[in-house]
Parts: C-alpha cells; structure tokens; sequence
C-alpha cells in the first residue's frame, strides 16, 4: 500500500491506470477512519473487482467547515487511519496538504463548485458554506484521482445527493455508490465526531436513532401525519436528554428531497442534535 501526499503525483499514477484501463473504486474520507469507513472500503473493492485499484483519500477540507467550527479540532490519526486501510487491502492513500489542494502562492485559489437545489433545506441551512466546499474539494479529488466508481456513506443522505446532482449536471464520468449506515450496537450511526463524546454523552447520542425508530412505528400502522406536529413530539422527547438540543427534524421524498406534506410510511427522516458540544446527524427511511 502506498500513501502519496503530492497532488502531481496522485494524477500522474491515475492517469496510467487510466491508460492501463484498470478501475479504480474511491472512498473519499477526512480521516480518523472506522467500520463505518470498512464498509466503503469493502463495497469499493468488490465493485472494482480484485485487479482493480482502491483509493481512499484522507483530507480535513477547510472549505467545509464554517468559521464558528473548530477546523483544528477534527480528530487525526493517520497511523491508526493506515492499519485499517491495510487491512481492508486499500492500494493507495491519498494524503494531501491543504496548500497543495487550495494553493496560497500565485493568483490563490478562487474557485468554488456549488450546487443550488439539493443542497437547500436541512444541512444547507444549519451550515450554509458546507456543501460548496464538499463540492468543491469531491471535484477537485474526482479530478486528481479519476476513479470508475465513488462510494459514499448512507448516514450523510443530503450529502450524497448533493454529489450525485453534481456528477449528473457536470457530467463526471463516475458511478456514485451510496451504502448503508453502520451503526453501534444501540443504533448510534458510527462517525469520526462521536469520540467528541464524554460517557454521557455518548449515552444520550442514543437519542437520535430512539427517535427514528419512534417515528416507524408511528407511521406504522399507515397513518399520515402532520410533519410539524411529529418533528414537535419527537424534538421534546429527545430533548428529556440534559445535553441535547435538536437543531431540525425533517421529512422528506428521499428521490427529490422535497419536505413531505404528510409522514407516511416511506418517508424519509433525518435530523440533527446537538450533544454536549457535538453536532450530530442520522437518518432513515421510514
């Protein structure tokens, strides 16, 4: 397994696989990997097959994060990060420096990628810069990386279908995989900001999937309901938590993600909470 940090380099090897016609299945990560990052792994390599090449690429991106978010607290752990992607036979590491993605010296970099229907409502509107820099830099690493296929994890929904819009109007010669959630063993969705967590934390974070499950068996029975009037319910139920506090609660078309005008079963959920001082997000089908 090698681990390249220079962008120059990155490009020249995928274009020889390129011109080799080898595929290459990525996983794009900002590190401090887990199972839930296995998973991705797993799914890249059994789409590109055993001679086929997977990369995942390891980048805290600066663009994503809004000025009140602590872009130097995002946990690290490159070592950790390579004996997992060694053990799940990932081929290459991309690693990149910020200065070699967003150039300072010369002209700077000035050039964004945005994306202006899927991206509103929800994420888009708790974090407003968010996705034009998850835009930008998944354009720039499809660019230097020129992967056949892209896997991306289920529990960043709107995420995924901000990319797959991107890929779609921009015309990106890229297959966009979206696997399923991998969740603790109480339901929690794994994530790299859980271990921002302090015990109690952690056990009050079991709060958000409690709260999906509580909404499938409302719907359950096939009644439709009031959005507001459910998102209320479920906002004052999680909130019984001393240290947490819902940010949104949404229901959606999971195709258009259009705000569903009644819950149903089929409908899709996802919400936001703030626990102890991490934000968290979940999602599912309902």
């Amino acid at each position: 397994m090698r681990i390249i940090r220079n962008v120059v380099q990155m490009h020249t090897l995928a274009r020889r696989w390129q011109k080799a016609g080898r595929k290459v299945g990525f996983v794009p990560t900002m590190g401090y990997l887990h199972e839930g990052h296995a998973s991705l792994m797993s799914q890249a390599r059994k789409r590109v097959g055993t001679h086929g090449i997977v990369v995942v690429s390891i980048f805290v991106n600066p663009t994503q994060f809004a000025p009140t978010d602590d872009l130097t607290k995002y946990p690290r752990d490159l070592p950790g990060d390579t004996r997992l992607c060694r053990s799940r036979g990932v081929n290459v590491i991309f690693a990149p420096t910020d200065d070699s993605m967003y150039p300072k010296t010369g002209a700077g970099f000035s050039t964004f990628v945005e994306e202006l229907q899927v991206s509103q409502g929800m994420e888009g509107s708790s974090r407003p810069t968010h996705f034009r820099g998850v835009t930008t830099v998944v354009a720039k690493l499809f660019n230097i990386v020129l992967p056949t296929v892209a896997v991306f994890g289920a529990k960043d929904f709107q995420q995924a279908a901000v990319i797959k819009k991107m890929v779609a109007d921009l015309n990106f010669p890229v297959e966009i995989l979206v696997s399923e959630t991998v969740r603790e063993p109480d339901g929690l969705a794994m994530s790299s900001r859980n271990s921002y967590l302090s015990p109690s934390g952690r056990r009050q974070a079991s709060a958000l999937h409690e709260a999906i499950e509580s909404a499938k068996a409302t719907v359950a029975g096939g009644k439709a309901l009031n959005p507001e009037s459910l998102a209320n319910k479920l906002k004052q139920r999680i909130e019984t938590q001393p240290d947490a506090q819902v940010d949104y609660i949404a229901f959606f078309d999971a195709n258009t993600l259009r705000p569903a005008k009644r819950v149903k079963k089929g409908v899709h959920m996802a919400l936001a909470v703030r626990v102890e001082k991490t934000r968290l997000i979940d999602n599912d089908q309902l």
